[in-house]
């Protein structure tokens, strides 16, 4: 009841004011709102806003505090003003009562009914009559967007593969051929007609980086018959068994910093002809070479001409025999089984191809103590005729001044052969 009594008093305090700033309007009309001159009417206007401002703080603080007692509609005393229908109608109706706004605006209607500027028919014909409302805080709402799902995982099988730095290759033949030996020939033998198999194969080792490491293993093996030979139908011809090594640091883009090893022996025990006299035989004679030096690598004219070349200032060479008979023969002092010295080596090895079909392929070796000089030039060249069938041509020269001295070819040997056959190479 208390808080009812205080509404009403200021709903009364608010009608008054009202009347009061209508009644001094009505009698200065020669002063606009707009502008007013003097400093004392421009001060009650100030304290009149203030005092409205206070009372509708305290409105709205008693309506907050008290939800069943509502502020009252002050929008119609600061309006342009009106006439409401709807206050004449609850005034004159039975079952209606007035509200405070009404009876305010009721009093003023028949008080002063010069005053109305407007009326509510014209209201509505512009438009609908805004009152304030109570704006309640909702509290935020949260919109969560569905996020895609992942797809489900699927188990892959992952092989993952080493980098592979070595590289394997091979040459197989079999031949068929004329065979020319010259009287002198270190390893003993005669011209013939003879069959000849060889097998080389290679495994080669480069990171892309500094290391690289050669080898190739060269196996031949030839049989003969001849006819001047009464004691041995069957004799062998070409024999050879040879590793070549090479360990190399690269020092710029083709050279190399290198280590060669050169080990080369026969398989089988070869005779003179009409004879049990033996020539040479298994580690008889047996030729190592370590050197040290640089290799270039050989790529030339488009990728036709490829190779190496080795050039080694710094070498070892032992040679052995097991027979002691054959030690003279191979340039070993009698009654020794070997032979250690120290020279300059070099090793060419290119391989040319003219064509498809055509190649050319020699090695040059030369090994000097600046006392002596052992130098051999094998070379070969092949007509290919197909996948399988192919022509060889062989020439090899040899000299070596720590054998015995030949009347005729002194310290050079040669040896040369021609045949059709089987090749084929991986």
């Amino acid at each position: 009841m208390h808080r009812i009594d205080r509404n009403i008093c200021q709903n009364i305090f608010l009608l008054v004011a009202l009347i009061s700033v209508s009644l001094w309007a009505e009698a200065t009309p020669q002063r606009r709102w707009h502008g007013l001159s003097g400093n004392g009417e421009s001060r009650i206007m100030r304290k009149y806003v203030d005092s409205l401002l206070l009372f509708r703080d305290s409105l709205y603080r008693d309506s907050v505090h008290a939800t069943a007692i509502k502020p009252i509609d002050a929008a119609p005393y600061f309006l342009p003003f009106t006439f409401y229908e709807g206050v004449t109608d609850n005034a004159l109706s039975l079952g209606k009562s007035l509200s405070p706004t009404d009876s305010t605006l009721l009093s003023l209607y028949l008080a002063h009914p010069e005053w109305v500027e407007n009326t509510q028919h014209r209201l509505e014909t512009t438009g609908p009559i805004i009152r304030p409302k109570t704006v309640k805080e909702s509290p935020t709402t949260v919109i969560e967007k569905e996020l895609p799902k992942e797809p489900e995982r699927q188990p892959i099988d992952l092989i993952v593969f080493k980098p592979n730095f070595w590289s394997f290759g091979g040459d197989y033949y079999l031949q068929f051929l004329q065979n020319y030996l010259s009287d002198n020939w270190y390893q003993g033998g005669e011209s013939n007609y003879s069959m000849m198999g060889s097998v080389t194969l290679t495994a080669n080792y480069n990171n892309k980086q500094k290391v690289k490491w050669d080898n190739m293993l060269e196996m031949k093996f030839g049989m003969q018959t001849s006819k001047s030979d009464s004691i041995h139908s069957v004799k062998p011809t070409e024999d050879m068994l040879r590793y070549t090594g090479k360990l190399g640091l690269q020092a710029a883009s083709k050279w190399y910093y290198t280590f060669q090893l050169i080990a080369q022996t026969q398989w089988a025990r070869h005779y003179s002809s009409n004879s049990h006299v033996v020539q040479s035989d298994f580690f008889s004679p047996l030729n190592v070479n370590l050197s040290v030096g640089m290799d270039y690598s050989v790529n030339w004219l488009k990728g036709k001409l490829k190779g190496s070349i080795h050039l080694a200032p710094f070498a070892y060479n032992y040679k052995y025999v097991g027979r002691l008979a054959l030690a003279t023969n191979n340039g070993i002092d009698a009654g020794h089984h070997s032979l250690n010295d120290f020279g300059s080596q070099t090793t060419i090895d290119l391989t040319w191809n003219f064509s498809d079909n055509i190649s050319w392929k020699t090695r040059l070796y030369g090994y000097t103590t600046y006392k002596r000089m052992e130098a051999e030039w094998e070379n070969t060249l092949t007509f290919q005729f197909n996948r399988y069938l192919a022509t060889k041509l062989f020439l090899y020269p040899r000299f070596d001044d720590g054998r015995t001295r030949d009347d005729k070819l002194g310290y050079w040997m040669f040896r040369e052969y021609f045949s059709i056959g089987f090749s084929y190479s991986i």
